[in-house]
């Protein structure tokens, strides 16, 4: 199975899982989609990922917080999450206003990990 493959059913487990999740992204740390199911302007929302978890691995580690969990924007209309899966692929979630937070944090870190196993088994099998 190629990486795109898995990594978008581990995004349809996520969705399972929580149905607060209205969509999300996975893409390369350079801003390149891998999977996605997401509405609309793909390419952009995989750059300002990438870009975002840049910045905040970058402030993370200036005020001296340690390793980047997760970041959070709350806007009007839902939550946006980005989770760094490894070195390589950064997740983002978005979620409906109202959604559990405490099960976005839970579920989009669940789902980062798993994400970072299946890269780490699939470069080793290459």
């Amino acid at each position: 199975m190629e990486l795109r493959d898995e990594v978008h059913r581990e995004m349809a487990l996520l969705r399972q899982r929580m149905p607060d999740v209205s969509g999300s992204i996975a893409c390369s740390v350079d801003g390149l989609p891998i999977a996605s199911d997401l509405a609309g302007e793909v390419e952009q929302a995989g750059a300002l990922s990438s870009a975002l978890l840049a910045l905040s691995r970058r402030m993370t580690s200036i005020v001296d917080k340690g390793a980047l969990e997760e970041t959070l924007i709350s806007g009007t209309n839902g939550y946006a999450a980005f989770y760094a899966a490894g070195p390589k692929i950064v997740l983002t979630v978005l979620a409906r206003p109202g959604a559990n937070l405490g099960l976005l944090r839970l579920e989009g870190r669940k789902t980062a990990a798993n994400l970072a196993a299946i890269t780490r088994r699939m470069s080793l099998t290459k």
